[in-house]
């Protein structure tokens, strides 16, 4: 499909499910968005955007808790994001939108859903916008401590928002070298560990299955271990619908889309699943520096690598302004859609040069006013916010299997040729995934750690709700005394 055609499809296709005129003016919204990501930047953005700062950093800590199970842990959260990615990419493909999932919410269900799953997604992109801030500035203050955290956050800050107030191919431009980057560390480092677990990297031996069986087997903490690095795995994973949303600002929206999801499995397998097989082969689970240090550079301190933990500095610092440009980017074409679509403030939709450049510098603000809190509040507003973004993300997915549970049919019957990407073994699949996400929600409420984070999200997402279920209901209203 061109690009032309994609554009010029409306939601209004499924009247049923929305406003028309919300549909078509998120149409309208798309097409005065340049077109300025090529597919080299796409294709980057998809596979850079797997690989975070929580695989470098984060994932220690969940090796700690689930020994080498930590494996099978990221291999189970890996096959749920594949189930959901999948979904997506088959609505992506079919309507593409800088809304994404949001747009085929509320096609699929109604304006309230629509509301609740981007203004939530939003609020995420936003606060993380500020933790990727802190945590950049924190490794540069190491190397600079004569300059104050906070300057460099703001550094940055003006950075990322003016690239992405310029033009989307700078964002682009950005992302492709800090993915092309993070993708040759990280692959670099599986070779590097796959020679060691083979013996063929001098200086070492081969380590056999002795640290995958041995300190107290696989699964040395039981289920109960196994459990806790599984919820560190699942939003580990967080991010990979940005792809989504830059695919409507790509010169070919459908073609991106498609290449991008096709290639998630792979991704997966071997960025998260195939690395943390590495560390855990290599490592005792119970080596110290995996949880301070982080896997990585406990990894390649062990193996003697020089310089190790300057390396992988450098490597987390790119991952993590990487993140920045790319959560200011989807959080302003977020908000810029559902402002299109009559979901929010208008002054949040005007569109200057192809840019919604008063979504973007809100977005940016918002992420720099959470900083100053992590200095002012850090132990009430600052760790409220943490708390409620804590499962915001399995929101997002939840929105995303019922719609494309409720579209693909249809899109079955009303345009067959638009499924140019399909979710498999549908819908069999699909409620696989929601009984997954369904089974993440009940542990996250079994322990103490993650049970505060459910609560606080469950309570945004349900004033989130009732906003978007009034607006809707007042919509209607004023719709029915037109007529």
């Amino acid at each position: 499909m061109s690009r032309t055609s994609a554009q010029s499809e409306s939601p209004a296709d499924s009247p049923a499910a929305g406003s028309p005129t919300a549909d078509a003016t998120e149409v309208t919204a798309d097409s005065s968005l340049t077109h300025g990501l090529k597919q080299r930047h796409l294709s980057m953005i998809a596979l850079g955007g797997v690989i975070g700062a929580g695989l470098f950093v984060g994932s220690g800590t969940a090796i700690a808790a689930a020994g080498p199970s930590i494996v099978l842990a990221y291999a189970i959260s890996g096959a749920l994001v594949m189930l959901v990615m999948r979904m997506l990419g088959e609505m992506s493909a079919a309507y593409p939108s800088s809304g994404s999932f949001s747009v085929h919410s509320e096609r699929a269900i109604g304006p309230w859903a629509g509301f609740t799953a981007g203004w939530a997604f939003w609020f995420l992109l936003c606060v993380a916008v500020g933790l990727e801030g802190i945590g950049a500035a924190g490794i540069v203050h190491g190397w600079v401590p004569g300059v104050p955290e906070w300057a460099w956050v703001a550094l940055f800050m003006l950075v990322f928002c003016g690239t992405n107030l310029a033009a989307v191919k700078n964002f682009g431009e950005f992302e492709f070298w800090f993915a092309a980057l993070k993708i040759g560390a990280i692959a670099l480092f599986l070779v590097i560990g796959v020679l060691a677990i083979l013996g063929l990297l001098p200086g070492t031996d081969a380590p056999g299955t002795a640290n995958l069986t041995g300190h107290g087997g696989f699964m040395p903490n039981g289920s109960e271990g196994l459990i806790v690095g599984l919820l560190a795995s699942v939003f580990a994973y967080g991010g990979l619908e940005t792809v989504t949303i830059a695919a409507a600002e790509s010169e070919h929206p459908v073609q991106g889309v498609v290449k991008a999801v096709r290639t998630a499995m792979w991704r997966i397998a071997i960025f998260y699943v195939g690395s943390m097989a590495v560390v855990v082969a290599l490592l005792p689970w119970t080596a110290k520096e995996i949880p301070t240090k982080g896997p990585y550079v406990a990894t390649l301190y062990h193996l003697g690598i020089p310089g190790a933990g300057q390396i992988m500095n450098v490597v987390v610092l790119v991952a993590l302004l990487s993140a920045m440009n790319a959560n200011i980017y989807g959080a302003s074409r977020m908000a810029g859609s559902l402002v299109s679509r009559g979901l929010g403030p208008k002054v949040l939709g005007a569109i200057s040069g192809g840019v919604p450049r008063v979504a973007v510098l809100t977005s940016s603000v918002f992420g720099f006013v959470c900083v100053l809190l992590s200095y002012w509040r850090p132990d009430d507003i600052f760790q409220w916010l943490l708390n409620t973004i804590g499962a915001i993300i399995l929101v997002v997915w939840f929105f995303i299997a019922a719609s494309q549970l409720r579209l693909r049919r249809r899109l079955e019957r009303e345009a067959p040729e638009k499924l140019v990407v399909k979710m498999w073994a549908y819908p069999y699949l699909t409620w696989v995934a929601l009984v997954g996400m369904a089974a993440v929600f009940v542990l996250m409420a079994r322990e103490e750690g993650t049970r505060v984070q459910l609560y606080y999200t469950g309570g945004l997402t349900l004033v989130l709700a009732a906003i978007g279920f009034a607006r809707q209901k007042v919509s209607e209203s004023r719709a029915a005394a037109q007529n």
